[in-house]
């Protein structure tokens, strides 16, 4: 199982501590320390709406560069992909389209519709451009302002895309998702995109991202995102109280007889010491409780 790093990410956008580059670089540095070989380690988003996110370009310079390694940038809008392609420093462009109006609206400043029509270009400037393709689909698991999103919601979205990606991104972006949902919406898109790679995002706020990661594995999702630590979340999502920690999933995977390629102890001791950068205690467990066996 692929895991996908998201903490310098989806994980510092939400934290109200706002870290140096410095410390940016040192947060990836320890992730590829620890194993992890893919990483969403920016965003192009507004700095004004995302300070968090403001200095993605001076990250990207100074991160380490091996060779077997692909940084992530997550772009919302053709100007962000124009920031990820001068940036030169990005392997991936991740695009997220929210499942409905109203959230899109807040989280992008368009609707569902407009920011599908932005994605098909996007995709072909970042596939112009020589970069791996990832559609994420935000709230598929239901929406903060207009409640349940359906299975067949979801896969419309991704039938209507007149670009295929190389991979589309599930995402409970508020942690409302059970396993029964997982299942649903996995066999509704790949009814639509059948040989497109699948991967899923789940954030913990109900405790029910761990089982959702499970049921993901089980029914054919070859990548999950996670954050070391457990930090942040979505800054447009109310009650957002972080996503599944990496060091947590990966114990899990690793017990249940799933290699990650990832050190179960240097991953602990990156979510503590991020969490201390921060000034908050980590949702991750790992940290605290240590590994078994001993």
């Amino acid at each position: 199982m692929e895991i996908v790093e998201v903490g310098p990410r989806d994980g510092l956008q939400n934290e109200k501590t706002l870290l140096s580059t410095e410390l940016k670089v040192e947060y990836i540095t320890r992730a590829l320390a620890a194993g992890v070989r893919r990483i969403e380690a920016v965003a192009f988003a507004h700095p004004a709406r995302v300070p968090q996110m403001a200095d993605a370009e001076a990250v990207l310079a100074a991160i380490p560069r091996p060779a077997d390694v692909s940084y992530i940038g997550l772009v919302l809008n053709r100007r962000g992909l124009d920031r990820a392609l001068a940036s030169a420093g990005v392997d991936e462009v991740n695009y997220v389209l929210v499942a409905t109006d109203e959230f899109s609206q807040r989280n992008q400043g368009m609707t569902s519709a407009a920011s599908l029509a932005q994605w098909d270009a996007v995709a072909a400037g970042a596939r112009a451009a020589g970069l791996r393709t990832t559609l994420t689909v935000a709230a598929a698991f239901g929406c903060p302002f207009t409640g349940e999103v359906t299975a067949a919601q979801v896969a419309g979205l991704v039938a209507a895309a007149r670009v295929a990606p190389d991979e589309i991104c599930l995402a409970d972006t508020i942690g409302v998702g059970v396993p029964r949902q997982v299942a649903a919406l996995v066999t509704a898109v790949r009814a639509v995109a059948p040989d497109v790679a699948l991967r899923a995002h789940f954030h913990n706020t109900r405790n029910t991202g761990y089982a959702n990661a499970m049921a993901a594995l089980e029914h054919g999702v070859t990548a999950l995102d996670a954050s070391t630590g457990g930090i942040g979340g979505c800054p447009f999502a109310p009650a957002a109280t972080g996503n599944i920690a990496t060091e947590d999933l990966a114990y899990l995977l690793e017990r249940s007889g799933i290699d990650t390629g990832v050190r179960l102890d240097a991953l602990a001791a990156t979510g503590t010491w991020i969490a201390d950068r921060l000034a908050i205690t980590a949702p991750a467990m790992l940290g605290r409780a240590g590994t078994f066996p001993a």
